[in-house]
């Protein structure tokens, strides 16, 4: 399906985007901020491996990928239809990706412990099982790893601050963002 979803910045800016039917993407005005907030966590020439756990269309993913040249990711959803349009979406795309049709919860093991970036943004009515792939995610990726959460402001969350700092936490519309990065252990 078509939207008025785009790339906001980078390589890619302007590509217009497909979604999945019955999608809810993260719109461009608030993906934009969310961006605006890892601009003053990430550099430019950063290398790093992003990992849109619950992709959907793959909008935040490939954000990453368009806006930091030296980043590589993997797309995991279980829907056989978002894996068809994440593929559509980065047709063309030079960097390196991997696409997987399967739950991001069964793919903690495969990929949280080399992740530096991880996107967290499951359907607004599976809000709880968001918050369980983060609070599984603290007990497998490395000290630094960001988490990129979006939940549904009407959602009652409160990060585990026993394994995460909570570096940002901003509220647009309907949409709750909180960045975490996994505590370093003492």
């Amino acid at each position: 399906m078509e939207s008025k979803l785009q790339i906001i910045s980078g390589t890619y800016r302007g590509r217009k985007l497909f979604l999945p039917t019955g999608a809810r993407p993260t719109q461009n005005l608030a993906r934009g901020a969310v961006f605006n907030m890892l601009g003053g966590i990430l550099s430019p020439n950063d290398k790093m491996f992003v990992w849109d756990a619950f992709a959907g269309s793959g909008a935040l993913g490939i954000e990453t990928l368009s806006r930091y040249p030296n980043a590589t990711g993997v797309f995991t959803d279980a829907a056989p239809e978002s894996v068809r349009v994440i593929r559509k979406n980065l047709d063309g795309f030079s960097q390196k990706h991997t696409i997987e049709q399967i739950d991001a919860t069964h793919a903690i093991k495969k990929y949280a412990a080399d992740a530096d970036v991880i996107f967290v943004d499951p359907p607004y009515d599976m809000a709880e099982t968001g918050i369980k792939f983060v609070e599984k995610l603290a007990k497998s990726v490395r000290p630094g790893t960001l988490v990129v959460q979006e939940i549904e402001t009407k959602v009652n969350y409160t990060p585990d601050e026993m394994g995460w700092n909570v570096l940002r936490d901003k509220r647009y519309g309907r949409a709750r963002f909180v960045i975490l990065q996994r505590k370093v252990d003492k």
